[in-house]
């Protein structure tokens, strides 16, 4: 090839929809709307585990890496890609903040507009950023997330505009894959799953894909989902939904979780769990992972690590057990967090000897 001369660049990774097409249902005419999502890392928690003395063997699934910061992203590609096939203008969501952020950067990429609606004052502004600079119209109202999705699905009813939440069925269909990936990236299926539960979309989703990649031969065993919710946001713990959910993990503050039914099929099925943290539980968390792993991930993600060393305060697990905490979003997105549970940096004067001295016992 001569110099200047470009043939193409091949990229090992194409994708979730190319990579797993075999488990989704698209066709030769379905247009990919894609941004490369999925191939998250999944990251050993050797120093966790020796900090806490946990013996466990403990994964983070960081799927915060996704194109724009969070899970939201596998069920994106698929979802706007059925709209594209069916010749959809835009799509609509009623988000806390991931999804709308995921839902406008895929119509961008699509060229069609998105529609987000937002609860006033209940959305990291990280994440109403990104629905700002995709240019989606974003519509805040003066309620809570649950109202902002009955809105939502009155107005699909009404006019030619597709839904994008996790009622989509295309949603979960695309966030199973992160169950391909654990599979694929593990060599086998873990004993248990943990993950944060807000709407329950991604329990639901990946315990679907467990059950697709076992019936495909893929993989022996089926793993034990576990799902965790914020004590100030937690229906299904509680039996019942909660009009006005209050927790500082802004992702899964919802209260009517819209797969609820799904999430309980989860937790029954693989004999599992789903119980509530709290708020200190899930800040905990949120600093150890940062601070012990160098993973820095959105507080409603840490969720599943304050589970995992609840439950294991309980003896719940086994000595050994392999164990895959997913953490759900980039803390990029809410890092206004970091000031409220940390102490400001320390001021010192431009000169060697006063940073020294601040440095006394580290240096």
């Amino acid at each position: 090839m001569k110099v200047g001369e470009c043939k193409g660049i091949r990229f090992p990774w194409r994708g979730i929809i190319e990579e797993y097409r075999e488990f989704f249902p698209v066709m030769e005419k379905t247009p990919i709307v894609t941004l490369k999502e999925g191939n998250t890392p999944l990251i050993k928690a050797e120093n966790l585990k020796k900090k806490l003395g946990i013996d466990l063997e403990l994964y983070f699934k960081f799927d915060g890496a996704n194109p724009t910061g969070s899970f939201k992203d596998r069920g994106m590609t698929l979802a706007l890609s059925k709209a594209m096939e069916e010749d959809s203008k835009a799509v609509i969501c009623a988000s806390t903040g991931n999804t709308s952020a995921s839902a406008s950067a895929y119509a961008a990429k699509a060229g069609i507009k998105a529609i987000v609606l937002i609860p006033e004052g209940k959305i990291a502004l990280g994440k109403l950023a990104q629905a700002l600079v995709h240019r989606a119209h974003v519509i805040q109202i003066t309620g809570n997330f649950d109202e902002a999705l009955n809105i939502v699905k009155a107005l699909v009813e009404k006019y030619p505009i597709t839904l994008v939440n996790s009622i989509n069925p295309y949603r979960l269909e695309g966030q199973k894959s992160a169950a391909f990936e654990i599979c694929d990236q593990l060599g086998f299926p873990p004993k248990f799953h943990a993950l944060p539960v807000g709407n329950a979309g991604n329990i639901t989703a990946c315990w679907k894909g467990y059950k697709e990649y076992k019936r495909a031969e893929k993989i022996t065993s089926l793993p034990i989902m576990l799902g965790f919710q914020a004590a100030g946001a937690a229906p299904i713990v509680r039996g019942r939904p909660i009009k006005n959910p209050e927790t500082i993990a802004t992702a899964i503050r919802i209260g009517n979780p819209a797969n609820w039914k799904g999430a309980i099929e989860s937790r029954d099925e693989s004999g599992g769990r789903i119980e509530a943290v709290t708020d200190d539980e899930i800040l905990n968390a949120y600093t150890l992972i940062a601070s012990v792993e160098g993973i820095f991930c959105e507080p409603a993600s840490a969720a599943s690590l304050a589970g995992v060393m609840k439950l294991y305060k309980e003896n719940y697990f086994r000595a050994g057990d392999c164990v895959v905490c997913t953490l759900t979003g980039n803390g990029l997105k809410d890092a206004d967090v970091v000031f409220k549970v940390l102490k400001e940096p320390l001021k010192v004067k431009a000169d060697i000897q006063a940073v020294v001295k601040a440095l006394e016992g580290i240096i």
